[in-house]
This record gives structure tokens, C-alpha cells and sequence, in this order.
């Protein structure tokens, strides 16, 4: 996907001599986290608008230039190493360096998002499924081997969530052979972690429970 049609440049980088009291006044009229900062030419960092207000309005941004923030990416990345700068750095506002570490602009957020939200993961009709195994335990190329051997397309597949050595992945399928896919996991050692309509398994043994309580209440 191309990002450089995303290119904005109509919010200007302070300067490190600029006044804090500036600084505070322009986060009142954006809506953005942070703001670039260049010293001369070059691009030092960003300053977030939280510390900006707790910065003395008095003073000098060079007085705090500790405190600024040294992300950014490059002109030719790749737009989901855009969306990971964005979410390590919690903001909504990314600087652009060139191969010369110039400052040629920002993304926005919710511009690199829209590029996500056109992809088949979230636009196709489709099921989600979400699994979990050990983390040393599970391939992305069993996962795909697992869905494309039940006869279904695999429109996309992330890890959503790693802990206590276990990981689960989030999987996008199209919509057809889900219960074949479920029992398919389950004999590779994958736990479903997501609920299905079309899981036989669960509902025999939902069947048995409501089974043995009628039995026992009797």
C-alpha cells in the first residue's frame, strides 16, 4: 500500500528556542499528542502535549529538551511498521524522515488506520476465530495448513495476545468447514478460545451436562 499519498505537512516543527508559553497555545488548537521539534534544520524529537502543560510557560523548550521524544519513521516504510511506531509511541502523530534525516513531514493516525481497515482481514465477509498454544509451540504455517486443508481461504492471521507463555492468534477465515476447522485445532493441541455456533463438540457436551443434571435432580 502506498503511504506517501498520506504525507501532510501543514503542522510545523517547533524549534527548540521556541517559548513553552507557544507550545501550550498550539496544543489548544490541535487536536494531535505530540509535536516535532527541530533544532536549526534538524529533527530532534517530538514534545507531547502532556508534558508541554507541565512545562513552566515562562521558560524555553531547550529547557526541557530532555524530555522530548525521539521517534519517527521513514519515508519508505513499510505502512504496518507506520501503525507499530504509532501504537509503541501512544501517539496520534508520526514525523517523516527522509534517507537524509530531513523532516519532511507527518502521518496522521487515523489515515494509516483506513489503510488497515481496507484490507481483506476487515472488509471481506468472513468468520474470526481465535486459538492459543504454548508460545514456543505453534507456526503461523500450521495455523494456515489447518484452515486451507478444511477447504477455507485464510484472509489474515496476528497474534492478539501473549502471556504466562501461552499465545493466542486471531484468525480471519472465509466462512464455510468452521466446525471442521475448530476440531482440526483441537487435534493440533490449539485451545478455541472463541465461540462458535457451528462447534459440535461444545454442544454434545453442553448436551451431556444438561443431560446429567436432569439425571441427578432427579
Amino acid at each position: 500500500m502506498d503511504t506517501l499519498n498520506y504525507i501532510l505537512d501543514d503542522v510545523s516543527p517547533f524549534d527548540i528556542s521556541s517559548n513553552i508559553k507557544d507550545i501550550q497555545k498550539a496544543f489548544n488548537n490541535l487536536t494531535y499528542t505530540h509535536i516535532p521539534v527541530k533544532k536549526g534544520d534538524t529533527y530532534i524529537g517530538c514534545v507531547s502535549e502532556t508534558d508541554a502543560h507541565c512545562f513552566e510557560n515562562d521558560k524555553k523548550l531547550s529547557d526541557y529538551q530532555y524530555a522530548l521524544e525521539g521517534f519517527f519513521v521513514r519515508k519508505n516504510a513499510n505502512w504496518l511498521d507506520i501503525l507499530e511506531a504509532f501504537a509503541l509511541h501512544n501517539s496520534n502523530i508520526m514525523p517523516i524522515l527522509n534517507e537524509e534525516n530531513n523532516y519532511i513531514g507527518y502521518y496522521e493516525l487515523g489515515d494509516i488506520m483506513s489503510l488497515f481497515n481496507n484490507t481483506p482481514f476487515l472488509n471481506e465477509a468472513g468468520a474470526i476465530i481465535v486459538v492459543e498454544k504454548g508460545i514456543n509451540d505453534y507456526s503461523f504455517s500450521e495455523i494456515c495448513q489447518i484452515v486451507e486443508s478444511n477447504g477455507t481461504r485464510i484472509f489474515g492471521a496476528f497474534v492478539s495476545k501473549i502471556e504466562n507463555d501461552k499465545m493466542q492468534a486471531t484468525i480471519k477465515i472465509g466462512h464455510t468447514g468452521m466446525n471442521e476447522i475448530v476440531q482440526t485445532f483441537r487435534r493440533y493441541n490449539y485451545t478455541v478460545i472463541s465461540n462458535h455456533e457451528e462447534d459440535k463438540f461444545l454442544k454434545d457436551l453442553q448436551e451431556r451436562s444438561d443431560y446429567l443434571d436432569k439425571y441427578l435432580n432427579m
